[in-house]
């Protein structure tokens, strides 16, 4: 598949992705956008003016430079970026809200119709261009963020949907890559050490330890010293590090005590 090709995907999932989040803003109640969800200091509003937020900036609209005020939630320089996007549309109509991102979404995507992007390794546009992103991580990204703030909403108001579509595989299987990266930096897991991670409905991920301390991606067909096995949603809200899975939500075979510590490890999203 040429670069091409690949951001031309990237570009369809996160289209239907964009349709899927704003069908959903449009069924939420005015009593529900207060509702909070996993994400500390922010309600469902707050999920939909930062990805209002966003969606504009690529769009070439300009950044809304406020004061935040105190939010601890607000990580580094980049999530006290994205805070002042939610702040400054704090008060924002929820209508609004839903407006943006339609006008945002679709000048973008008329733009990126009309010019396809064809190397994924130049500079992506805007904030993320700044911080070193390409555009091909950037398009990739875009998916994801928004098929999680999705499942962020729905799990909020208790109306679970969209876990089969093609922004759920992608962003899983995106997430899946992540591994090697958990069991050896995060977990800390000892040289030699193979850990299988099963999710329902997604090819096995393996990661396995050199001498180094590194995680690399492993053989599937490599015995492994644990086994890890879940459902998609429990491994969503685990590795978008949302909140901990439920008792019986994750199996564990083999060295339960690295199984543990994988799981415990496993959130690499903001």
């Amino acid at each position: 598949m040429s670069d091409q090709e690949r951001l031309a995907s990237y570009v369809a999932v996160w289209w239907e992705a964009v349709d899927d989040f704003t069908r959903l803003l449009e069924e939420v109640g005015d009593d529900e956008w207060s509702t909070q969800t996993d994400l500390p200091g922010w309600d469902v509003q707050a999920v939909a003016a930062h990805t209002a937020h966003l969606e504009s900036l690529l769009a070439g609209r300009p950044h809304d430079d406020v004061e935040i005020g105190e939010a601890p939630h607000a990580h580094g320089m980049m999530g006290q970026f994205t805070e002042q996007g939610v702040v400054a549309r704090r008060q924002a109509a929820t209508d609004a809200l839903i407006t943006e991102i339609h006008e945002s979404t679709t000048a973008r995507h008329t733009q990126l119709l009309a010019d396809p992007p064809t190397d994924a390794a130049a500079p992506a546009p805007a904030v993320f261009g700044a911080i070193g992103w390409s555009t091909g991580l950037l398009l990739r990204n875009r998916p994801l963020d928004v098929w999680m703030h999705e499942q962020d909403i729905r799990r909020a108001l208790d109306k679970p949907g969209n876990l089969g579509n093609a922004p759920a595989l992608h962003a899983v299987d995106y997430l899946l890559e992540s591994l090697p990266f958990i069991v050896g930096k995060k977990a800390q897991a000892p040289a030699g050490s193979v850990v299988r991670l099963e999710v329902e409905g997604h090819a096995p991920a393996v990661a396995e330890v050199g001498e180094d301390g590194r995680g690399r991606p492993g053989d599937v067909d490599t015995e492994p010293g644990v086994t890890i096995a879940m459902d998609r949603e429990t491994f969503v809200v685990l590795a978008g590090g949302r909140r901990r899975a439920s008792p019986d939500g994750v199996r564990i075979t083999g060295d339960t005590d690295l199984g543990e510590r994988v799981v415990a490890s496993m959130g690499v999203t903001p």
